[in-house]
């Protein structure tokens, strides 16, 4: 079967709405990609997981199962799961999987985020039924797809996924906030960077981490992001057809994308000619 790939946000750090940001969106990440029936899968649970829960309860007409894969526990790609509508029906069931941080369990990490301190309904109220699974490096499946995770270089501990359609059709990387200099201290093996490509190998499709741009990477050296000329130099060594920029920086308009943009694909003609690249804007769709 078909899937279809949807972006909900591509901002990183903090949502940013507002007139200079309408074409590629303020939302925080968040990608979901249609299954079998009335399953989903979701990439991330920013604040763009809201407006995909407000389409989902438009959208019902029977129950739904959701399989939420988070990179990491960060708030840009937490803090929607508080405000996704379809957790508060009892006809939802949703799975979320993800690592834990510094040995605290991540169903507690994702409890805290509604600990009554700072938000009025606790995790353990919504009417959903809610599974939380943690995981670590290795592969598991899901309905429709197999799923390897990769730890990746961004403070704590964070996963990129390459998901692979059981029934055939094309693969998708999705490696968000890592860091691809030589930046920082974080614990992976030394042939990191060869372990990386192979991960990526076979996806048709990279969505990869392009926050920075080259002029200022070295003043965020050890912040855990990449610049959009090093996510092409990613593409081009794991043979990817499409480059997807995303985690954009909060700070760059609409205007600043599109010359970052640019910039990307003139360097890309020049070492990478074959590799479409894209800027991730709210709402683009692409068929797996």
């Amino acid at each position: 079967m078909a899937h279809v790939l949807t972006f909900w946000g591509t901002r990183g750090s903090i949502p940013t709405p507002g007139p200079d940001t309408a074409r590629y969106g303020g939302n925080t990440a968040c990608i979901s990609i249609d299954g079998a029936g009335d399953r989903l899968v979701i990439l991330d649970a920013g604040s763009g997981l809201r407006p995909l829960g407000h389409e989902l309860m438009k959208q019902r007409n029977s129950s739904l199962t959701a399989d939420i894969l988070l990179t990491h526990t960060h708030w840009d790609h937490i803090q929607g799961l508080p405000f996704f509508k379809p957790l508060s029906s009892r006809g939802t069931a949703v799975s979320i999987y993800g690592a834990a941080q510094e040995g605290v369990p991540l169903k507690e990490i994702l409890g805290r985020q509604m600990d009554p301190m700072v938000f009025p309904v606790p995790l353990n109220a919504l009417a959903a039924d809610l599974a939380v699974i943690e995981i670590s490096e290795g592969e598991f499946e899901i309905d429709d797809f197999r799923i390897c995770a990769f730890r990746l270089r961004h403070p704590g501990t964070t996963l990129g996924y390459h998901l692979v359609p059981t029934a055939g059709g094309r693969q998708v990387a999705y490696v968000t906030d890592n860091e691809l200099g030589s930046g920082g201290s974080y614990e992976v093996p030394p042939d990191w960077r060869e372990r990386l490509v192979q991960f990526i190998a076979g996806a048709d499709t990279l969505i990869h981490d392009a926050m920075y741009p080259d002029q200022i990477i070295q003043a965020r050296a050890g912040w855990g992001h990449s610049t959009p000329r090093q996510a092409v130099d990613l593409a081009h060594e794991a043979r990817c057809r499409r480059l997807i920029l995303f985690h954009h920086e909060p700070e760059h308009s609409d205007d600043a994308l599109d010359r970052l943009l640019a910039d990307t694909r003139q360097y890309a003609a020049g070492v990478a000619p074959t590799l479409e690249v894209e800027a991730a804007a709210e709402g683009m769709k692409f068929p797996l």
